[in-house]
C-alpha cells in the first residue's frame, strides 16, 4: 500500500504483534469538519455540523477501518507556552465562529460516547501531545499513525509514523511530505522556521518561502549552520536578510518545533477504542439526531437486547430491526410484505437498475426498496446467467467454465412485479424517494405509470448546497454518511469486459441495489429536514422538486430527428472542408494535417515566420482560438481558412455525423438528458447528446436545426424570452431609467444609446445602436474594456470609456455590482431573486485572475439565476396549463431563454396563447414585464 493508496476495510498490518496506535488530531479536525459540511442544526437549534463530521470520522476509524487503539487529543486552550516565547504567536487567527462554539462541548461528549476519554493539557498544544505519544509507542516498537493532514504534524513523519487523511482517505508517508517541502520530515522545522507561517503569526525570515527555504536547508544542513555561515551567502539581499533575521528565525523554530516530551496524562496501553458503552454512545446519538450514524453503528453491537435495553425497544421493534440485512426478493408473498411495509410508512426510497444510462435504450434489471434506514430489498426482473453470455465480466478472478451448472437465476415475472407495484407508485399518500429520481421515473413510464409524489436526494443536496460539492450518490454518502459504496465499476468491469447489470449475480445485484435505496433513505433524512432552517424551502418545493417529472417526460419523449438532412450536411461539409483543406495547403506552401495542433504551429511560426507565437509547456506552439484570432485580424488568411476549418470540422463531427448515431432506432427520436443538478445557476444543461450547444450564429450551424422535424400533423413552436437578464438587471439593480423603457416597450438599445451617447432617438444610427446593444449584453457578463472593443473593432481605451459613460449613467448598476461582491465575499455565495444558492468560488483568492473572473460571476450569477429560476417556474405550470385548455403540445426542449413544442397544427394559436401567458406571468415580485416571441413551422431552424 503505497502513501496515496486509501486505506479500504481494515487498517495496515501492524509492526510486531501490537496494533497500531492511531492519534486523532481532534482540534484540528473539528475545523476541517466544521467547514466541510454545510450548516445543520438539531431540532433545538443547536448547530451540530462540525460533531457530525468529527463522529463519523471516528466510526471511519473504528468501525470501517477496525481500529483498535486510538487516542483522541485536543487544544486545552488557545493559548500555550509558545505564547511566552513570542506573545504575538497565533495574535492574527480570526474570531471562532459563533455557531462552532456550543459545538466544542458536544464534540468532546462524542469523544466520550465511545469510549475515548479527551486527552488535553494545559499550556500545550494537542500536536505536542501527539508529538509524545508518537514518541513513546515508537519507543515501544508500535507503528503510529497521526490521523491528520496538518502541515504542522509532518516533521513526526518517519519509518513506522504515518499520517492518514481522514477526509480524503490517504495515507501521507515520507516520500510525500519530501514531496510538499522539498526536504526529509526531520528537516521541516528548519524550513518553516526560515519560510514562516502567516497563519499561526510565525514571523519566518522575509522574503523566504518554502521553496528557498528547502533550497538553503538542503545546501547548508540544518538552520543553526545555515546562520552561521549567513556570510557565504551570494545574493546581498538575502545575505543581508539572513543576518538581520537570524533571531526570528530561531524564535520561528522554537514556535513551529513540536514538544514531544510532555507528562501526557495517559499512558499508551490506556489508550484503547474497543471500550464502547452502547447504552451511552446511543443515547448521544438520539440527542444530537444523528439517526443515519446511529443506524450504522446498530450493526457492530452484539445483540439486539443491549439496543433494546438502552432504547427501551420492545420485542416488535426487534423484529422489524432484524431484517435491516438486504433482502433479494424472490417470490410475490415477500414482494407484497414489502409493498405494504411501504404503504403502513407512507414513504419508499426507490431504486431502478437498468442496462443503459439512457432510460428510452434501457431495460430494467430489477428494483431495490428502503422504508427503515438499514435496510432494503431488491427485485430482480431482468438477469440473466453471466456464464451465458460471451465476454461476460469475471467476478471470481478465475476463467470459469462456460458449461459449469447454470446457478439460480430465480426472478419474479416481470409483468407480476409492475402490476403489483403499480398501485404503491401511483399512491398519493406514499412519498416515493429518489437520487436523480428523473431516471426512475422514464422507467415507469415506459410501463405507463405516473409515479407520484416524488422527492429527490440529489434535488435536496443541489438546493442546499449549490456547487459547494458533487451530488452524485458517491459523493454525498463519502460526504454526509462516512460510507464508501459499492462501485459500477466494481460489479460491471471497464472497457471490451465490461457487462451490463442484467449479468451481475442475483446476490451482488442485490448488495448494491438496494444498498442504493438505503443510503438514499438516508440522505433523505439528512437533507429534508435542513431545508425550512436554511431558507431554501421554496426553491425547492416550488421550482425543483415539481421540475423533476416535467423533465423526465420532455426526456422520455424526445425530439424527432430526420437522418436523412443530417447524412446530406455532412457530405456538404466534407466537400468544403475539402476545398478549405486545399486553400490552406496551397497558402501554407505544402500539405500538413490541419488537425494537429503541433503540425500547424510549425506551419506558421517556423515554416511562415508568423511573429507573435507563444510555446507551450510541451515545447510546441500554441494554436488555440485566441491566437488564431489574432493573426487572422492581423491579416493572415491561413489562421483565417483554420478557423472556418475547425469550425465545418466540429459541425460534421459533433452533429452531422454523431447525431445520427444518436437517433432511437425504436422511436426514430433523439432522447438528450437534462442535468437539474450541474450548473452554478441553476440553469438546465443538455448532455447525451448536447442539444444546447448546436450553434445557430452562423448559416452552416442554423442548418442543423433543419434536421429537427415534428411529427406528421404536428409543427414545432419555438417560444423565448426577449432580452430577459437585460430585464431583470434592470429591476434588480433598480435602474429607473430602463426600467421606464421596458414599461414602455421601447427599443431598449436605441434608449441606452440616446442616454449614454447623448444621440436624439431620432437621429440614432444602426452602428451607434449596434454598440449601446453590445455594451448592454456584455456589462452584465463583466465585459471587459479589451473584450468590448474586440467585439466592436474599436480600441480597447475607446471601448472602456464607453463603459465607464455607461455604468455613470446608470448608477444603480455599480452599486449593484459591488454589493453582489461584497455578498459572495461575506458568504462564499450569493442568492437570486427567488432564494437559489449560487456559490463562488475563488472570491478571496489570493490570485487575481481567479478573483477577477469569481467577481464577474458574482454579478452574473443572480441575474442568469433568476433567469433560470423563471424559466423553471413556467416548465413547472406548462403541463397543467395544457392540460387545462385540453391542448396536445408537447414540451420537447428547454435552451437557455427558449422552449420548443410539439403541436398539432390545428391548435397552434391557442397554443401559443397559453403558452405565452404561462411564460410571461412565471415571476413573481417583478415588476418589469416579461416579453417572449414565439416562431412555427415544420423544422426547428425555421421555427426560432
Amino acid at each position: 500500500m503505497t502513501a496515496a493508496e486509501p486505506m479500504a476495510g481494515k487498517n495496515a498490518p501492524s509492526s510486531g504483534d501490537q496494533n497500531p496506535l492511531f492519534l486523532v488530531d481532534g482540534s484540528g479536525f473539528i475545523f476541517r469538519a466544521y467547514y466541510a459540511l454545510p450548516p445543520m442544526t438539531r431540532s433545538d437549534g443547536t448547530p451540530v455540523n462540525a460533531v457530525l463530521g468529527f463522529t463519523n470520522m471516528l466510526v471511519k476509524l473504528i468501525v470501517d477501518m477496525d481500529v483498535h487503539d486510538i487516542g483522541v487529543i485536543f487544544d486545552a486552550a488557545r493559548e500555550n507556552f509558545r505564547n511566552e516565547i513570542y506573545p504575538e504567536y497565533k495574535a492574527n487567527r480570526s474570531e471562532t465562529p459563533e455557531d462552532l462554539i456550543p459545538q466544542f462541548p458536544l464534540i468532546r461528549q462524542a469523544s466520550e460516547a465511545f469510549g475515548l476519554p479527551p486527552i488535553e493539557k494545559e499550556g500545550y498544544e494537542a500536536d505536542d501531545l501527539i508529538a509524545t505519544y508518537a514518541r513513546m509507542a515508537r519507543e515501544a516498537g508500535r507503528e503510529v499513525v497521526i490521523v491528520s493532514s496538518d502541515k504542522d504534524l509532518m516533521q513526526l513523519v518517519r519509518e513506522g509514523v504515518r499520517m492518514f487523511d481522514p477526509i480524503k482517505s490517504r495515507y501521507i508517508d515520507a516520500a510525500e511530505v519530501e514531496e510538499k517541502f522539498n526536504v526529509a520530515p526531520e528537516k521541516v522545522v528548519d524550513v518553516q522556521a526560515l519560510a514562516g507561517d502567516s497563519t499561526d503569526n510565525v514571523p519566518g525570515v522575509p522574503g523566504i518561502g518554502i521553496k528557498t527555504a528547502a533550497q538553503l536547508i538542503n545546501e547548508y544542513g540544518d538552520l543553526e549552520t545555515l546562520l552561521a555561515r549567513a556570510e557565504e551567502i551570494k545574493q546581498p539581499k538575502r545575505r543581508e536578510t539572513l543576518i538581520n533575521a537570524a533571531e526570528a528565525a530561531r524564535i520561528s523554530k522554537k514556535l513551529v518545533q513540536l514538544d514531544a516530551n510532555v507528562d501526557v496524562p495517559f499512558s499508551i496501553d490506556e489508550l484503547r477504542s474497543h471500550n464502547l458503552n452502547p447504552p451511552e454512545l446511543i443515547n448521544f446519538l438520539k440527542t444530537q439526531e444523528f439517526r443515519t450514524t446511529l443506524a450504522r453503528l446498530e450493526k457492530v453491537f452484539d445483540g439486539h437486547a443491549q439496543r433494546r435495553a438502552a432504547a427501551g425497544n420492545t420485542a416488535e421493534d426487534d423484529a422489524a430491526a432484524s431484517e435491516s440485512a438486504y433482502e433479494l426478493v424472490q417470490d410475490i408473498e415477500r414482494l407484497k410484505y414489502w409493498i405494504k411495509r411501504a404503504e403502513e410508512e407512507g414513504i419508499v426510497a426507490i431504486d431502478t437498475e437498468t442496462t443503459s444510462l439512457t432510460p428510452a435504450k434501457a431495460k430494467l434489471v430489477g428494483i431495490s426498496l428502503a422504508v427503515s434506514e438499514g435496510g432494503g430489498c431488491y427485485i430482480p426482473v431482468g438477469h440473466v446467467d453471466p456464464a451465458a453470455v460471451s465476454g461476460s465480466f469475471d467476478f471470481d478472478g478465475e476463467n470459469e467454465d462456460k458449461n459449469e451448472e447454470k446457478k439460480d437465476l430465480k426472478q419474479l415475472p416481470y409483468k407480476d412485479v409492475i402490476e403489483e407495484l403499480k398501485p404503491l407508485l401511483e399512491d398519493a399518500s406514499v412519498l416515493k424517494i429518489g437520487q436523480n429520481i428523473k431516471y426512475d421515473l422514464q422507467m415507469f413510464l415506459a410501463e405507463g405509470i405516473h409515479a407520484a409524489p416524488v422527492d429527490d436526494t440529489m434535488l435536496l443536496s443541489y438546493v442546499l448546497d449549490g456547487t459547494e460539492h458533487g451530488h452524485g450518490m458517491d459523493e454525498l454518502a463519502e460526504l454526509f454518511l462516512g460510507e464508501t459504496t459499492t462501485k459500477y465499476k466494481d460489479l460491471c468491469g471497464t472497457g471490451k469486459k465490461q457487462i451490463t447489470f442484467d449479468q451481475v449475480p442475483l446476490d451482488k445485484a442485490c448488495d448494491y441495489a438496494a444498498e442504493d435505496a438505503d443510503l438514499t433513505l438516508r440522505l433523505y433524512n439528512i437533507f429534508k429536514p435542513r431545508l425550512a432552517p436554511e431558507k431554501r424551502t421554496s426553491v425547492y418545493e416550488i421550482l425543483e422538486r415539481p421540475l423533476a417529472p416535467v423533465i423526465a417526460q420532455m426526456e422520455w419523449t424526445g425530439v424527432r430527428v430526420d437522418p436523412a438532412v443530417l447524412k446530406n450536411l455532412s457530405r456538404i461539409f466534407a466537400e468544403k472542408l475539402g476545398v478549405l483543406e486545399e486553400e490552406i495547403h496551397k497558402l501554407a506552401g505544402m500539405p500538413f494535417n490541419i488537425g494537429s495542433p503541433k503540425q500547424l504551429g510549425e506551419v506558421l511560426f517556423d515554416n511562415m515566420g508568423f511573429a507573435g507565437g507563444k510555446k507551450t509547456k510541451s515545447g510546441t506552439w500554441s494554436t488555440g482560438v485566441d491566437v488564431l484570432e489574432r493573426l487572422a485580424a492581423e491579416g493572415h488568411v491561413i489562421a483565417e481558412k483554420t478557423l472556418e476549418w475547425r469550425q465545418m470540422s466540429k459541425l460534421k463531427s459533433t452533429y452531422t455525423d454523431a447525431l445520427v448515431e444518436d437517433i432511437n432506432p425504436k422511436t426514430g427520436r433523439i432522447h438528450t438528458s437534462f442535468s437539474m443538478a450541474l450548473t452554478n445557476t441553476g440553469r438546465l444543461s443538455s448532455s447525451d447528446p448536447n442539444l444546447q450547444n448546436i450553434p445557430i450564429r452562423t448559416e452552416d450551424g442554423r442548418k442543423i436545426r433543419e434536421a429537427f422535424i415534428a411529427d406528421d400533423g404536428h409543427l414545432l413552436l419555438s417560444v423565448d424570452y426577449s432580452q430577459v437578464e437585460l430585464r431583470l438587471a434592470a429591476e434588480l439593480a433598480g435602474i429607473k431609467a430602463l426600467q421606464d423603457a421596458f414599461a414602455n416597450d421601447l427599443d431598449i438599445h436605441s434608449m441606452t444609446a440616446s442616454q449614454v451617447f447623448d444621440v436624439p432617438m431620432e437621429e440614432m444610427t444602426p452602428e451607434i445602436r449596434r454598440r449601446a446593444k453590445a455594451i448592454n449584453f456584455g456589462i452584465i457578463y463583466g465585459i471587459s474594456g479589451f473584450g468590448l472593443g474586440r467585439q466592436l473593432g474599436i480600441p480597447t481605451s475607446e471601448a472602456a470609456g464607453y463603459i465607464e459613460k455607461y455604468l455613470a449613467r446608470f448608477p444603480e448598476l455599480p452599486e449593484f455590482m459591488e454589493k453582489a461582491k461584497e455578498e459572495a465575499r461575506a458568504h462564499g455565495y450569493v442568492t437570486t431573486f427567488y432564494g437559489r444558492k449560487c456559490v463562488i468560488h475563488g472570491i478571496n483568492d489570493k490570485n487575481g485572475a481567479r478573483r477577477n473572473f469569481a467577481e464577474r460571476q458574482a454579478v452574473n450569477a443572480p441575474l442568469q439565476g433568476t433567469a433560470a429560476d423563471i424559466m423553471k417556474r413556467a416548465m413547472v405550470r406548462m403541463p397543467p396549463a395544457l392540460e387545462k385548455a385540453k391542448l396536445g403540445a408537447r414540451m420537447l426542449l428547454q435552451v437557455h431563454d427558449e422552449l420548443l413544442f410539439e403541436v398539432p397544427e390545428k391548435e397552434m394559436d391557442e397554443t401559443i396563447s397559453v403558452v405565452t401567458e404561462v411564460m410571461q406571468n412565471a415571476a413573481p415580485g417583478i415588476s418589469i414585464p416579461l416579453k417572449v416571441e414565439s416562431g412555427y413551422a415544420k423544422n426547428w431552424s425555421d421555427a426560432h
